[in-house]
C-alpha cells in the first residue's frame, strides 16, 4: 500500500474544499475527529474487557460433590411405538 506524502494530501485537502467549501470543512474535521475518539475510546474498553477476562483465572468450583442426574429405566409395559408409516407422503407418490 502506498504511502501518503505531502502532494497527495494537499490535493485531497483543495478537492475536499472544493467539493464541501470553506464553511463546513472545520465542521467536518471537528465531527470525524469526535468519531475517531469515540471509536478508539470504545475499542480500547473492548480490548481491556476482554484482557481483564484471559488474565483472571475462572471460579474455582465448589468443594462439593458434582451433581449427577440418572434417569430411572422405564418398564418394557410403559414404551410405546408408534406404528409404521404404510403411505408414502404426497409429494412423493410415485
Amino acid at each position: 500500500m502506498p504511502n501518503i506524502g505531502a502532494p497527495e494530501l494537499i490535493v485531497i485537502l483543495l478537492v475536499a474544499l472544493i467539493v464541501f467549501g470553506p464553511r463546513k470543512l472545520p465542521e467536518l474535521g471537528k465531527s470525524l475527529g469526535q468519531g475517531l475518539r469515540e471509536f478508539r475510546r470504545s475499542t480500547s474498553a473492548v480490548t481491556d474487557e476482554l484482557r481483564q477476562g484471559l488474565d483472571s483465572p475462572a471460579p474455582a468450583p465448589a468443594d462439593s460433590a458434582p451433581s449427577v442426574i440418572v434417569a430411572a429405566p422405564v418398564p418394557a409395559a410403559q414404551v410405546t411405538v408408534p406404528p409404521a408409516a404404510t403411505s408414502r407422503p404426497e409429494g412423493l407418490q410415485g
